[in-house]
């Protein structure tokens, strides 16, 4: 038998398999406390300075992270200029890109609550909204000013963190009382996030959460417009935890990487999210086996990060739930060696391919069947390798890189 013969005979035999339903066991569903302060994070930790009255009050509340944050501070940074991968043009786009995102703070304080402005309808005007009218206007609109996909949930104390940790809100104790959370998707492009962790990976990542940030804020004062209260959380500016949100909303499931994982784009994307106290309908949760099982058994993630801070083992218990933690510390030191946010979790991930005819019907072989998940793993090595390289970077952004 030849090897052409070989290799269609089981690609006839995966497409078979695929066709049959088989979802495979369940594996355990553990809902995650409230319990993640911000202060936590490795962002707040980052913008503390020596000196700094919160630098000496975070460390005396907790002093065992203070030999590691040395570590990071030891190096040149987020998008620092002596950094691994430094790279003039694309560190300068990304900055102003995050630079850009703040010019939307503001609006997220701004008339929280406005009087809508159809006159002829009054203060009353909200009252007569239907939750599946808004809730349909709000995330085709959504889409249709460029997001991936748009999902509600009905928001629980576990979205929300509970101390604030950047700018203004650090220290101050997280309360919203908004019963409904939009959450929102953008796609980061394919080529870009490849290159990861070079360069290019971190101009895009930046420029989608402004994109997010952009679609979020719209969308918050449209609700306002009409009469109710709204509040975004976009990039920097968070008082919830995006991809639980996002997984309650319906956009996908919390994979090995700890990011959720979409289905159609996997990890390749960026969230935001508004609540609201508008009346709206709730999508079914996301919570998904396929996603689950098929983690458990790929872990490209796991063997190609750089840092080693994402875990080869299966989900274990913690306060946030059954699932898999990553080393935020290790991956975010390595960020400040880098000089970009990596990616390259995202990149490699069997879920990131390009959305086309042949990764759809692969996805969806994938959701269908359990021992089509395991094939699905070996093919994505077979033709993508098992620690795939960064892809190369476009010309148009090389010419100030060395």
């Amino acid at each position: 038998m030849t090897i052409p013969l070989l290799i269609l005979l089981l690609i006839v035999a995966a497409i078979v398999l695929m066709l049959i339903p088989l979802k495979g066991k369940k594996h355990e569903l553990a809902l995650p406390e409230r319990h993640i302060d911000e202060r936590d994070t490795m962002f707040s930790r980052n913008e503390i300075k020596p000196g700094e009255k919160r630098f000496e009050d975070y460390y005396s509340m907790r002093p065992a992270n203070r030999a590691n944050d040395d570590v990071f501070r030891s190096r040149p940074g987020l998008l620092g200029y002596d950094a691994k991968y430094y790279n003039r043009f694309a560190f300068a786009s990304a900055e102003a890109s995050f630079e850009a995102v703040e010019a939307f703070f503001p609006y997220r304080e701004k008339g929280k609550r406005q009087k809508a402005k159809d006159k002829s309808r009054g203060e009353a005007c909200f009252a007569s909204d239907t939750d599946d009218e808004l809730s349909k206007f709000l995330k085709h609109w959504a889409i249709k000013m460029g997001a991936h996909s748009a999902g509600i949930a009905e928001m629980r104390d576990y979205h929300y963190y509970t101390y604030g940790g950047r700018k203004e809100r650090y220290g101050k104790e997280v309360n919203n009382d908004h019963k409904y959370g939009i959450a929102i998707t953008v796609e980061m492009d394919h080529e870009l996030i490849s290159t990861g962790p070079q360069a290019p990976a971190v101009m895009e990542s930046a420029q989608q959460y402004l994109k997010s940030g952009m679609i979020a804020t719209q969308l918050v004062l449209t609700l306002r417009n009409l009469g109710y209260e709204a509040t975004t959380h976009i990039d920097a500016n968070y008082d919830v935890i995006c991809p639980l949100v996002a997984r309650d909303a319906g956009l996908g499931e919390i994979g090995r990487m700890g990011l959720l994982m979409t289905p159609k784009l996997g990890p390749r994307v960026r969230i935001a999210v508004v609540t609201t106290d508008a009346p709206l309908l709730c999508d079914k949760p996301g919570y998904d086996n396929t996603v689950i099982d098929f983690c458990m058994i790929c872990k490209k993630c796991a063997r190609v990060c750089p840092s080693s801070s994402i875990p080869y083992g299966g989900r274990e218990s913690h306060p946030g739930g059954f699932r898999w933690q990553i080393n935020q510390e290790s991956c975010f030191t390595y960020w400040c060696q880098a000089g970009t946010d990596c990616g390259r979790c995202m990149a490699v991930c069997p879920y990131s391919h390009k959305s086309n005819l042949i990764h759809n019907i692969i996805r969806w072989g994938i959701r269908n069947n359990f021992i089509f998940r395991r094939l699905a793993v070996k093919f994505d090595d077979l033709f993508y390798g098992s620690r795939p390289d960064p892809g190369r970077m476009p010309e148009w952004i090389m010419e100030d890189y060395e």
